[in-house]
C-alpha cells in the first residue's frame, strides 16, 4: 500500500511561484501533486497536515558538515551517521554530505568505507555522499586541519579513495596551487566531482587558472584563504568577480562578521552562495571539551576553537544560518531557498530530484514561519520532525 501525506493551507514556494493556500500530495518518497485550489480533497487514507498559512519550502542541503550531537563522520560507524541523520531534520536539513577531515590515510579510508556501506533510513536526513575536505591543502592555511597528515595531490590515492567510497565522493576541498599543471583537478572535474578551492594560499590569478582546470566552488569563503587586498583581491575577490564560482558560506556571524556577510551577498547574490554549517560533533550539546580530527576543541556557547584560538568548525544549525541571512538587506525567503536548497542541489548535480518543490522530485520539505522557525521537517515523504 502506498504511503500518502497531504499538506493543505500552506504558501508553497515552487520553482516559479508562491501558491497561497495551496496543497500538496506526497506519495511514498516523492511529490505527486501540487494544487492551488484550497478545496482540493486529500487522497484516501492520506495523513493530513494543516499548514495553517505557513510557508512550505524545500528541505535544506548541508554540503559541508563533520558532525553533530556527539557524532563525527570520522568515527566511521553506522551509529555516528545515524545520529547525525536523525538530529539534522530538527534544524531543517533533509540531506547532507558526510564531511571528512585531513587525517591518516587509514582513518580517511575507514570513513569512506563506512559511507559506502551506509543506507539512509526512512524518516531521517539522507546521506548523499562525501565531502572530502583535505588532505590536499596548503599547510599555511590549514585552519583546524591536522598539519602532519597534509599531502600533495595524488591522483592514484584519490582514485583508490573514490573506489572505497563506492563513488560517493561528490565534493573535494583542495589547494589548487599544489596542482601546478592542473592534471589532478582536471581529472576530478571530468569525472563529475565538485572541485572546491579551500585551505589555499593562492591569489586571484591562481583562481583564474584553477577555474580553467575545473574548480567551480570556494570552500567556506573568507576562512582559510587570502582575503581582499588592494593589489591582489585573492580568493574572496575571485568569488566576487568570477561567475563560474559558487561559494560556501558559514553564516554564524563568527566565521564571517555580519558586515562581511552583507558585503558578500551584495557582490555575489543568492544565485551563487551555498549556506553550510561546517559543524562538528559538539553541535546540539553543551559547552565543554571535545575533539576534531584528533585535536582538542574547546566549545563555548557560540563557537568551537582549538587551544590556540583557531576556529574549529562550528556549532551552527542550518536554520540559524538561514535566519542570519534573512536579516540582511534585499534577502527574501526565496533568496534563502536558493542558498540552502537550489544552489547546493545544482552544484552537486542533483537538481533533477532535490533542491526545489516540483512534481516528481524527492519529498524533502519544510513548513516554516516567516522567520524560518521549523515547524515540520519531511524527509522523502516522512515526517522527521514536528515542533512540540
Amino acid at each position: 500500500m502506498k504511503r500518502s501525506l497531504f499538506i493543505k493551507n500552506a504558501t508553497i514556494f515552487t520553482e516559479s511561484e508562491g501558491i497561497v493556500k495551496g496543497s500538496i500530495v506526497l506519495e511514498d518518497s516523492t511529490i505527486k501533486e501540487i494544487h492551488n485550489n484550497v478545496n482540493t480533497s486529500p487522497p484516501e487514507n492520506a495523513q493530513i497536515i494543516d499548514g495553517q498559512g505557513l510557508n512550505l519550502i524545500p528541505g535544506f542541503i548541508d554540503g559541508h558538515i563533520h558532525g553533530a550531537a556527539g557524532a563525527d563522520v570520522m568515527d566511521s560507524t553506522e551509529e555516528a551517521l545515524d545520529t547525525m541523520a536523525e538530529v539534522l531534520p530538527k534544524e531543517g536539513t533533509t540531506s547532507f554530505l558526510a564531511t571528512t577531515i585531513t587525517q591518516s590515510p587509514e582513518s580517511i579510508e575507514n570513513a569512506l568505507r563506512n559511507v559506502a556501506e551506509y543506507k539512509s533510513k526512512c524518516g531521517q536526513a539522507e546521506v548523499m555522499g562525501v565531502h572530502l575536505e583535505g588532505p590536499f591543502i596548503e599547510k599555511s592555511k590549514k585552519g583546524a586541519q591536522p598539519l602532519e597528515y597534509i599531502m600533495k595531490p595524488d591522483i592514484g590515492q584519490f582514485k583508490k579513495w573514490q573506489q572505497l567510497s563506492g563513488n560517493k565522493i561528490k565534493t573535494i576541498t583542495l589547494a589548487p596551487e599544489h596542482d601546478e599543471d592542473g592534471t589532478f583537478i582536471r581529472s576530478l572535474y571530468e569525472s563529475g566531482v565538485n572541485v572546491s578551492a579551500g585551505h589555499t594560499g593562492t591569489g586571484f590569478d591562481g583562481m583564474k587558472t584553477a577555474i580553467a582546470h575545473g574548480v567551480r566552488q570556494v570552500t567556506h569563503i573568507c576562512n582559510a584563504m587570502r582575503g581582499i587586498h588592494h593589489r591582489d583581491i585573492g580568493v574572496v575577490g575571485a568569488a566576487f568577480r568570477l561567475e563560474e564560482l559558487r561559494a560556501e558560506l558559514i553564516a554564524d556571524g563568527i566565521h564571517v562578521s555580519p558586515e562581511m556577510l552583507q558585503l558578500i551577498y551584495s557582490n555575489m547574490g543568492s544565485e551563487r552562495l551555498i549556506l553550510i554549517t561546517d559543524a562538528m560533533r559538539a553541535k546540539c550539546l553543551s559547552s565543554g571539551a571535545y575533539e576534531l580530527g584528533g585535536q582538542p576543541v574547546n566549545v563555548t556557547e557560540d563557537r568551537a576553537v582549538l587551544d590556540d584560538g583557531t576556529l574549529a568548525g562550528s556549532i551552527l544549525k542550518m536554520y540559524q544560518g538561514a535566519q542570519q541571512m534573512l536579516q540582511l538587506k534585499d534577502v527574501s525567503i526565496r533568496n534563502v531557498i536558493e542558498m540552502t536548497s537550489s544552489n547546493p542541489a545544482k552544484q552537486l548535480g542533483v537538481f533533477d530530484k532535490k533542491g526545489s518543490i516540483k512534481v516528481g522530485k524527492d519529498a524533502d520539505l519544510l513548513l516554516v514561519d516567516d522567520d524560518l522557525h521549523i515547524k515540520y521537517s519531511i524527509c522523502r515523504g516522512v515526517i522527521a520532525h514536528e515542533e512540540d
